[in-house]
């Protein structure tokens, strides 16, 4: 299962480093992607490719083509990449629900359109995105972060309906409120202790991604609990 080659969409985010860390700890080929310019630490081995607009699709295909050539393919597409707000309706901005949609929605996608020839190339490949919890029944101010989050949940199911007759797989992992510095900055007075933490979140993508998550394909899996 290592030496797989492996792209990480918000790979430079809190997140993101803890997954691309995980896959590389177990001997993976690792590209880190993000619309950030710079990553806040290194890559190892792997490449990062920074100042990336994924709404764009040539943009995305330009990523696809690097990491293909670089790495000899692409085993897994994991998209982190993503953002949150929260606002009322009527006190909110209409850009708002555009610019969620885009960002969780549109970058998913259109990383995943770019990604899918190399990834039907490999046998056993793997897509793993984010969705979220909240996107389940949203709270008061959530309504534009969760209607993208519901988005990216029926792009799951969507695209695992049709890579049936394939080997990839396609599934999401759905966490609850993400233990992260800017999350624990936000909520100065939260309860934390049962947030959960970008590792226990890995340990799920690792799992997905691996040969023994060959049967699940159109999974929407709840990560709830605490990572301790």
């Amino acid at each position: 299962m290592a030496d797989r080659s492996i792209i990480i969409t918000g790979g430079f985010g809190a997140l993101g480093r803890v997954v691309a860390a995980a896959f590389a700890a177990q001997g993976d080929k690792v590209a880190r992607v993000d619309y950030a310019a710079n990553a806040p630490d290194s890559n190892g081995a792997g490449i990062d490719l920074g100042g990336i607009d994924l709404t764009d699709p040539a943009a995305a295909a330009s990523v696809a083509d690097q990491v293909s050539e670089a790495f000899g393919g692409i085993d897994a597409l994991i998209n982190i990449a993503g953002g949150f707000t929260w606002e009322t309706l009527a006190d909110g901005s209409i850009e708002s629900w555009q610019r969620m949609y885009a960002m969780n929605v549109v970058t998913a996608a259109t990383m995943t359109k770019a990604a899918l020839p190399a990834l039907k190339a490999k046998p056993g490949a793997r897509i793993v995105n984010i969705g979220a919890g909240a996107a389940i029944k949203a709270d008061m101010g959530m309504g534009a972060y969760a209607a993208s989050k519901a988005g990216v949940h029926r792009l799951t199911e969507s695209l695992a309906s049709e890579l049936a007759g394939t080997a990839v797989t396609v599934n999401a992992v759905l966490p609850s409120i993400i233990d992260t510095p800017a999350n624990r900055a936000d909520m100065p007075d939260a309860d934390v202790s049962q947030w959960v933490t970008p590792q226990a979140i890995a340990d799920v993508i690792l799992f997905l991604a691996s040969p023994a998550a060959r049967a699940i394909s159109g999974a929407l899996i709840p990560v709830t609990r605490g990572g301790d």
